[in-house]
Parts: C-alpha cells; sequence; structure tokens
C-alpha cells in the first residue's frame, strides 16, 4: 500500500491576507519485493542402518553390484551412473572429484549392517540402487510392527470365526487337513484341533471357512462313507449307493470331491443334494 507523507507548502494571498500552510498528499511507488528460493531441508535420518537379502537368504557371502548401475533422476530428467567408492562423498558419478576408488558391497549370511557413519553407502543402498525390495530390503521396525500387527489381528480373527463354527463346517475344515481321521473325532476333539489350526493357519483357515465348496466337498465325502454315494474304483464315476445308477462322471485331472461338490450346485446335483441331505438328518 503506498504510504502517505505530509510536506507544508507556503501560499501567497493578495496583500493583507494571512499566510496559509497547505498540506500536499504524496504517494510513493512500493519497492519490489524479492522472494528467496526456499532450501530443500535435509529429511536423511543419520542412524545405523541394516539390510537383508531377499526371501530369507543367508549365503556366508553375497556381492550385490556397485558399479555399472543407473538412477532415473526425476528432477533433472535424466539417468545418472552410481557408483560406491571410499573416497567421494557422492554415490553418483557425475558429482564425484578426482581418483574413484572402487568398493564392493558384500552381505555376510544374508545380512549387511552399515554403520551411520557410511551415509554414501546408505543413501546408495536405501534411496538409488536399482535392486532394492527386489534382491535385498531395508530392515524398519516400523515396518516390522505393522506387519506383526496384521498378522496378531488376522489370527483374533481366525479363533473368533473358529470359536463360532457349527460342528459340521468344522468337520469341512479339518477334513481338508487331517482326511478321514475327521470321522473318528469327537466333537471336543474337533474343536481343539480347530482352534490349533486357526492359530497356525489363520490365513489359509479363514479362507476356507468362506468357501463354499469345502462343505460340499465334505458332504459328498460323508454321503460316500456310510453308502449313499460311491465312487468307482478308478475314481472316474459317481453312482447311487443303492443301486449303482450313474450319477456323474469326474472330469480328467480333477479331484473327484472338488468336482461332486461342483456339480451338486447344478440343477440335477442339487435334486441329488437334497435327497441325501434328508437322508443324513
Amino acid at each position: 500500500m503506498a504510504k502517505k507523507t505530509k510536506t507544508k507548502a507556503s501560499y501567497q494571498g493578495d496583500p493583507g491576507d494571512e499566510h496559509i500552510d497547505k498540506v500536499v498528499t504524496v504517494k510513493e511507488t512500493p519497492k519490489p519485493t524479492v522472494e528467496k528460493p526456499k532450501e530443500k531441508k535435509e529429511t536423511w535420518e543419520i542412524k545405523d542402518r541394516v539390510y537383508f537379502l531377499n526371501r530369507n537368504k543367508k549365503p556366508l557371502s553375497y556381492s550385490i553390484k556397485s558399479s555399472n548401475i543407473h538412477y532415473f533422476d526425476e528432477e533433472k530428467g535424466y539417468e545418472r551412473e552410481l557408483k560406491y567408492t571410499s573416497n567421494q562423498r557422492t554415490p553418483f558419478v557425475d558429482e564425484m572429484v578426482g581418483d574413484q576408488r572402487l568398493e564392493h558391497i558384500i552381505f555376510r549370511n544374508g545380512s549387511l549392517h552399515v554403520t551411520r557413519e557410511k551415509t554414501v553407502l546408505q543413501k546408495l543402498l536405501s534411496n538409488y540402487h536399482p535392486e532394492k525390495n527386489i534382491l535385498f530390503y531395508e530392515y524398519s521396525a516400523e515396518d516390522v510392527a505393522v506387519d506383526e500387527v496384521e498378522d496378531l489381528e488376522l489370527e483374533i480373527d481366525a479363533l473368533l470365526a473358529a470359536r463360532e463354527l457349527d460342528i459340521d463346517m468344522a468337520e469341512a475344515v479339518m477334513r481338508v487337513e487331517l482326511g478321514s481321521k475327521v470321522s473318528e473325532m469327537s466333537s471336543k476333539e474337533l474343536k481343539r484341533d480347530l482352534l490349533i489350526y486357526a492359530k497356525r493357519n489363520p490365513a489359509l483357515f479363514l479362507e476356507l471357512v468362506n468357501d463354499d465348496n469345502v462343505q460340499l466337498r465334505n458332504f459328498g465325502i460323508k454321503a460316500t462313507e456310510i453308502g449313499l454315494l460311491k465312487l468307482s474304483s478308478d475314481q472316474r464315476t459317481f453312482t447311487w449307493g443303492s443301486n449303482d445308477r450313474k450319477l456323474m462322471n469326474v472330469p480328467f485331472d480333477e479331484h473327484p470331491y472338488s468336482a461332486l461338490a461342483s456339480w451338486f450346485k447344478t440343477d440335477e446335483g442339487m435334486e441329488i443334494y437334497s435327497n441325501i441331505e434328508k437322508q443324513l438328518k
């Protein structure tokens, strides 16, 4: 906004008039302000870091590339060559000055501990190396905690589902794990093994609980065990147990009870299912 300044100007009127002071307003043009470019804050945390080979690999020693690697710099708009040296302050070759003494990057027993003083190597591995999260990864306590929380919550969900499961569904799920042994177990034994299975394999347990075919498979197995259905010796044909009338052929390379479960969903299969269900009650 323009500043106002007051100045006095003398005005000479007619003879005999009194002296008059007149106030004049003068506008000053403001000086343009120049904004200083904002400096980028360094967000790199100086600390010890640990890196591990993926897939839990633990060879006695394993070297990864420390030269002839490249990183595409989004800000500069081109690909930059990377190299790890013992006498430079940067991993970027275009920023290096003088001779370059190449260093090897070696994992011992599947891990590499890099002290806080070796920030060049840390930044190369954490920010720029093209094989990060492919060949190796940086250990993060926070990421581990997130994974552990997810695993614990999954386990809780599985145990709660196992506790509420009815006996028929429990039998169907455990038959996948134990096979025909399930038919010889008491309800208490079945419930115990179900809870143990849910705790050890929560993801698979929940997948089985939500799979309609699991219960239909168990239904078919039970019907076969008590003689309502028959499965041929070559496991290719299901027939009625009472009169050997053929019900269905098992497609090639398909598990017979998986095929039977799918068949129960057809119009013809639903009639047979209802008939067997009445006889099982």
